[in-house]
């Protein structure tokens, strides 16, 4: 099932002698009537070993210790520039405004340029990492992160690349991260759901398929909370009786199994009433979960919701709802970025330097702030934290103030649960253009995340359409090197 690895399904040769069996020793009647026991222990078995299965939300059993409990997921939408943020390229400095060729054929790329980064990178930290002056509250916590110079994804299309980045797929219809590990490990608060998307109401170049549970059941699919106001509508019922509420979904539930049954226990009916249960038990957990009033002026300051920037504010709020969903048990939480271009809040083909420090000032303070009260609150260690976009950007340009797309080699970094700080893995050529010293593949990065959860993503499967599909595909190793 879910957490077990399939035995291989080899075919059978079609004249394979079947050999003769012996006589029974005692009659089916009888075999039944000394096993009765046995079928009961065995469907006994069955429900404790996958509960998950059954829409129970008690946590399943990894396939080794996990280092980390949660994930923390900060999507960068639109993709940064690796070579203004965590990958430095001296050369740029001296090429800059330098038409861009090839040695074997100087006029390609005709009447594109190479750009320097309008900012200066700095050793930051014990590690000596470089950070640009982009990233000043981020650079503070270097020595937390370990950077992927050498990142690579498929195509350098928004839509594809925010799929592959969340799903592992180009295509449409695969499971989300999230989804992958509410599934793998189970709920640890049957009163949440294990995956949230905490959103500013913007749909993702992937389209909602970026936070889709694909072909697993429905109840993996990602629940959406918004920035500002009440986080999901209709969270107040309109019945304060609770003894209505609780019979209307009595009905709606035994009228939705009945149909589930006529259609011989169709997944996603079950799944549907699964979430109108939990939807019931929201109400009383969610608005206390996201009440920040609950929280220190102190804390405010930190994620910089006092901030009179209103998309720094949103975005702090965002981050220190995170640290209270995790604190609550939630598996999986994202945080996207406040709405900027309309490809993605960082893809700056024009206004690079006013757009990247705009971003860059909605979201450094309050991812830094999180890594700070994780730590504080003695959280970190079992707190996975990604920070990622779905490609880079070009070290060249065909004005003087933008770049484009760049899926050939960029930066990623994580930090928390399992991960060794103050540590940089891989590296691109001189100008940044492609990943040459330990190339990484999103299958890599999804491997790694599930190995520090402590599910191994080769196991991790589901069968659908007749065959076990997997988050990586056929592909993906862990990065061991990252690895504390």
């Amino acid at each position: 099932m879910r957490l077990i690895n399939k035995r291989s399904r080899h075919g059978s040769s079609p004249h394979r002698i079947i050999p003769a069996r012996p006589h029974p020793l005692f009659s089916r009647r009888e075999m039944l009537r000394t096993s009765a026991n046995g079928f009961g222990l065995l469907a006994l078995s069955a429900l404790l070993g996958e509960p998950a299965a059954s829409g129970q939300s008690t946590p399943s059993v990894p396939h080794f210790a996990p280092r980390a409990k949660n994930v923390i997921f900060c999507f960068m939408d639109g993709g940064v520039s690796h070579v203004d943020s965590f990958d430095p390229k001296p050369a740029l400095e001296k090429l800059d405004e330098q038409p861009v060729g090839h040695v074997d054929n100087p006029t390609a790329n005709s009447g594109r340029k190479w750009l320097k980064s309008p900012w200066t990178f700095r050793p930051r930290g014990e590690s000596g990492i470089p950070v640009s002056d982009l990233f000043p509250h981020i650079a503070s916590c270097v020595d937390d992160l370990a950077v992927i110079r050498s990142m690579q994804a498929g195509l350098p299309l928004h839509s594809t690349g925010v799929l592959y980045l969340h799903t592992g797929s180009n295509n449409a219809g695969r499971p989300s991260l999230g989804s992958w590990v509410d599934y793998g490990l189970g709920r640890e608060n049957e009163n949440l759901p294990g995956f949230v998307v905490l959103s500013f109401g913007v749909i993702p170049c992937g389209g909602m398929e970026t936070y889709s549970s694909g072909f697993l059941p429905a109840s993996h699919q990602a629940t959406q909370l918004m920035a500002d106001g009440n986080p999901i509508n209709n969270i107040v019922p309109a019945d304060r009786d609770a003894r209505i509420q609780r019979a209307k979904l009595d009905f709606l539930r035994s009228r939705d199994q009945t149909f589930s049954q006529t259609l011989g226990d169709d997944d996603a009916v079950e799944s549907a009433i699964r979430n109108y249960e939990l939807a019931y038990r929201m109400q009383s957990l969610v608005p206390d979960v996201l009440d920040l009033t609950k929280e220190s002026a102190a804390t405010h300051t930190l994620y910089g919701i006092d901030s009179q920037v209103g998309s720094q504010r949103q975005y702090g709020i965002q981050c220190l709802r995170a640290r209270r969903l995790i604190e609550q048990g939630v598996r999986f939480v994202e945080i996207t970025c406040p709405p900027g271009a309309s490809n993605g809040t960082w893809d700056q083909h024009s206004n690079l330097k006013k757009g990247h420090e705009k971003n860059a000032l909605d979201t450094d303070q309050a991812i830094a702030a999180l890594i700070t009260d994780l730590k504080a609150r003695g959280l970190f260690d079992e707190t996975l934290i990604l920070w990622a976009g779905e490609f880079g950007r070009t070290p060249h340009s065909s004005g003087r103030d933008g770049r484009d797309h760049h899926p050939e080699g960029f930066s990623v970094w994580l930090a928390g649960g399992g991960v060794k700080g103050g540590t940089v893995y891989g590296a691109t050529d001189e100008q940044g253009m492609f990943a040459v010293e330990n190339p990484a593949s999103m299958h890599d990065l999804h491997a790694t995340i599930l190995h520090l959860l402590g599910l191994d993503h080769e196991r991790l499967t589901y069968r659908f359409s007749g065959r076990d599909y997997r988050l990586t595909d056929v592909s993906g190793h862990v990065i061991h090197d990252i690895l504390a």
